[in-house]
């Protein structure tokens, strides 16, 4: 059955391994040589297609029956293609050229006479994904690490490996068009109810068994019903590509995020005929792919693993309880976010209704995180109310998060230190007072770190994790260990006013304040800032932040706002959202605009004038060492303010107007300012 050549080329596979069983079933398992996660490069593919021609051959010689691909990985099956790789194309050419041979090897998969069965758990999504859907039937485990998606908007392109049609043609449009669109993973359960996976066990354990079983019984996948297929056809295609424009629209701007306008686009004209819009994918993917957004936006993705990075890889102290001091909005949604990724938390205050008001607001984040009752009851039972702070002695990490007073934070440190288990993480939420004054009372000044983070905590990924001038290595270390137990990203900065988010965002903010103190629309701020990308208008951020903090903030980094409109609004009692006026009347929670329009260059203009301050900022910041890099000091601002992405943060943006030469000058300099 197997020849000496053939044996002697399964050898020098490194990708994968294969192997044909006594019953002439053949498994390919996919295992990346020296990667914690398997992508699809270009050996991996085209290691494959060696694969797929020894199938078709020993299939020709009635030598196999089927083929199952399985992951060698414990914790998932593909990741998607290997975006490091992206970064060599240089032309739509070079795009096209790339994708031919995958398309091409997935047509051949999906040709071949025998079952080709996925067998899958954990993660797979983009390539993977795509991979998966060129196969004739799809088994994944139930466990909740098993999820399947198309990240691929995420960084400013659609899937470009015949995704778009065969995900059309398994799920339907609007199931599989809304998957491609939000970018977001699905359970394998929702997967099997949408048709984009066929059959579901309970254990990774039973995969091999439930695959021999399907290729035994040559189990062949159906594709979507005629009613969802109905949806393909002109012109109900037409209204259902309108109403995803308008929904898109909604959620971005076309001229930040041109991917998911172009998809809908590709749907549009061809989603009618599966065949042609496979071919016309590539044509609208290529320019996509070497495209300013999507270079940027993949920028922002090796960001985040710069960030995880932070943590020390190895670092085998684990944290499991944690003790949160204060129930106010900051400390219970700590608490809450420690419990949502599995810990047991003791949160303390002084007054019993704000400890009740406090735990009581996790049952949103814990309805969203845990879809089942058990769950979510589970995740109630680690919230433990604890107004004498009994979980002190037990606790691995103890947060405070009281009053910006420090001679109330000095005596409670001094109090804390007496009651903490050896090894445990001591740290401030503080988000203006230095580490160092916090410190000075404790007999061991070098144990406390802050750990900064930003409202609101669920949504917000970033948490500074604040080292002050005695604190020690260890220490810091721990505390990033914390960040990311609890899924969020450490950014390491040192005990300066604002530290780094703070400190770069007040000038934005505080020179949009004073454009409007002379006279500048407070509408046209918002919407020139938005113009530019950014997630909100600095002015609206205030009302949101609330104006007693603003100037709070103000005060602790030089910024004077005496006699302005802030300082006349916080001593009225109007302090924005929260109170329903400041800058804005706020109702129902959303700003009271009106329906001025302005000229988009003016927009233009003013939204390159308005950053400018806090490119400048982010510049001071890195050469006074605030972060250790450019990249740090970017990852920050995007992942802490919603610095535009597509842009690849403060710096990024800078260096990219220094490179587009003279036109771009007089902004540059002034930016470097």
């Amino acid at each position: 059955m197997m020849d000496a050549a053939a044996e002697a080329n399964e050898t020098q596979l490194k990708d994968w391994r294969f192997k044909i069983d006594g019953e002439n079933i053949a498994w390919a398992t996919f295992d990346r040589e020296g990667e914690s996660a398997n992508s699809l490069g270009r050996r991996p593919i085209e290691e494959l297609n060696a694969i797929i021609e020894r199938v078709e051959a020993e299939v020709r010689a009635k030598n196999v029956r089927g083929l199952v691909i399985m992951s060698g990985k414990e914790r998932g099956y593909i990741v998607g293609a290997d975006i490091r790789e992206f970064e060599t194309f240089q032309s739509e050419q070079d795009v096209i050229a790339a994708l031919k041979p995958v398309n091409d090897l997935l047509d051949r998969i999906e040709k071949l006479p025998v079952p080709v069965v996925a067998a899958i758990h954990g993660v797979c999504v983009g390539g993977g994904l795509e991979l998966i859907l060129a196969c004739h039937y799809r088994i994944a485990t139930r466990d909740d690490s098993t999820r399947v998606g198309f990240p691929e908007v995420k960084l400013g392109i659609f899937p470009g490996f015949n995704g778009t049609a065969r995900s059309i043609k398994q799920a339907g449009p609007m199931a599989a068009m809304q998957l491609m669109l939000t970018g977001g993973m699905i359970r394998a359960t929702v997967a099997k109810a949408q048709g984009l996976i066929d059959q579901l066990v309970g254990s990774p354990g039973e995969l091999h068994w439930a695959a021999r079983k399907a290729v035994l019984q040559d189990r062949r996948s159906k594709s979507a019903g005629l009613a969802k297929m109905l949806l393909t056809r002109w012109p109900v295609r037409g209204l259902i590509a309108k109403k995803m424009r308008q929904e898109t629209a909604k959620k971005v701007r076309e001229d930040h995020y041109p991917a998911p306008f172009r998809l809908i686009d590709l749907f549009e004209k061809f989603g009618g005929d599966l065949d042609t819009m496979k071919r016309e994918e590539t044509k609208a993917f290529a320019p996509l792919m070497v495209s300013d957004t999507s270079r940027n936006l993949r920028r922002v993705f090796r960001l985040t693993e710069l960030l995880k990075g932070q943590a020390p890889k190895g670092f085998k102290w684990r944290p499991s309880r944690v003790h949160v001091i204060g129930a106010g909005t900051m400390g219970a949604d700590i608490a809450g976010v420690c419990v949502a990724s599995g810990m047991e938390v003791t949160l303390q205050d002084i007054s019993a209704e704000q400890l009740e008001k406090g735990i009581k607001a996790q049952g949103k984040l814990f309805a969203r995180k845990f879809k089942m009752k058990p769950a979510r009851d589970a995740a109630k039972a680690r919230l433990i109310a604890d107004p004498e702070g009994k979980g002190i002695s037990r606790a691995d990490v103890v947060i405070e998060a009281i009053v910006e007073r420090l001679d109330v934070k000095q005596k409670l440190f001094a109090d804390l230190e007496t009651k903490i288990k050896p090894g445990a993480v001591l740290a401030t939420n503080t988000s203006s007072l230095k580490l160092e004054d916090i410190a000075s009372p404790l007999k061991d000044p070098g144990r406390l770190i802050g750990l900064h983070f930003f409202s609101p905590v669920a949504q917000m990924p970033l948490v500074e994790v604040v080292r002050g001038a005695n604190t020690r290595d260890e220490e810091v270390k721990k505390g990033a260990a914390f960040v990311t137990a609890i899924d969020k990203f450490p950014l390491i900065t040192k005990d300066v006013p604002g530290f780094l988010v703070n400190k770069v965002l007040t000038p934005y903010m505080f020179a949009a304040m004073k454009r409007l103190e002379e006279g500048e629309d407070k509408e046209k701020i918002d919407e020139a800032a938005r113009t530019f990308g950014m997630p909100m208008g600095p002015i609206e951020l205030a009302d949101n932040v609330g104006l007693d903090i603003c100037a709070h903030v103000a005060k602790i980094l030089g910024q004077s706002s005496e006699g302005s409109r802030l300082d006349r609004l916080v001593a009225s009692g109007r302090l924005g959202k929260k109170t329903g006026e400041g800058f804005y009347v706020w109702k129902d929670g959303k700003p009271v605009k009106s329906d001025k329009k302005f000229e988009k260059a003016d927009l233009d203009r003013l939204g390159r004038e308005l950053v400018d301050p806090m490119i400048a900022e982010a510049q001071k910041s890195l050469d006074d060492g605030v972060v250790e890099t450019s990249d740090l000091v970017d990852a920050g601002m995007i992942f802490g303010t919603g610095f535009a992405p597509f842009r690849g943060g403060p710096l990024h943006y800078k260096k990219s107007l220094n490179a587009a030469g003279p036109a771009s000058a007089p902004h540059a300099a002034a930016a470097a300012e």
